[in-house]
């Protein structure tokens, strides 16, 4: 097994190899304005330091979200393409907060968030690392149902959700992780699509207004 994960849904754009017992190979750069730029070379680099070749990958994983619309597409639609090209049927998602809370390793309940924008989280509840309870949705902080849960994830809004815990990021590690563990198990993976939870920003031009033939007025010259 030689799975390739990588997440592209927070500012943290990440691609990590792992083998089905160890992650042989890591790489995070954290810039939320240049996913599509990223992310090739990042995908390069940690295949160079494994040295593993690209066609010798059975299996790629990207982070489905939620997430901003432009860096989620850019990793779904990079996983899709790199699935086409080496002929692979194993394409995989993993949600993006199901990635962070494996991370944490935790057997008790709690909350992860991820930055929505807009004063906005993403966030989802967990029983344990491996079980999400309830979401994900997007809510202003101040109306997510925390409980006295501790949260994960990102450290926004402190005042209201607390201190979070580690790991502030999904690391493409522990998309690599729990993917190699689901399907060693025999576990089905979710397909590469988008959690969006809301419309993107951009929306279509409206039509262009109609031009009169009626010529604007004068205005009388003064003699």
């Amino acid at each position: 097994m030689l799975v390739l994960a990588f997440d592209t849904a927070t500012p943290a754009v990440t691609a990590a190899l792992h083998d089905g017992d160890r992650v042989l190979a890591e790489s995070t750069t954290v810039d939320a304005r240049r996913h599509g730029e990223l992310l090739v070379p990042t995908i390069e680099k940690v295949l160079a330091e494994a040295r593993v070749r690209l066609r010798d990958v059975t299996a790629i994983v990207a982070g489905t979200g939620p997430g901003p619309y432009t860096g989620l597409r850019v990793g779904l639609m990079t996983a899709q393409g790199l699935g086409t090209s080496l002929g692979l049927a194993e394409v995989y998602g993993v949600c993006t907060l199901d990635a962070l809370a494996y991370g944490t390793r935790r057997d008790e309940p709690f909350l992860v968030v991820t930055d929505a924008r807009r004063k906005e989280l993403f966030w989802a509840r967990y029983d344990d690392a491996r079980t999400r309870a309830e979401g994900p949705y997007v809510d202003k902080p101040a109306d997510i149902p925390r409980g006295g849960l501790p949260v994960a994830g990102a450290d926004l809004y402190p005042e209201v959700l607390g201190a979070a815990l580690a790991p502030p990021y999904p690391l493409a590690g522990f998309v690599a992780a729990l993917a190699a563990e689901r399907i060693a198990a025999g576990q089905p993976l979710d397909e590469p699509r988008p959690i969006y939870l809301r419309r993107p920003d951009a929306v279509e031009p409206k039509a262009p207004k109609k031009v009169t033939d009626r010529e604007p007025r004068r205005t009388r010259e003064r003699a």
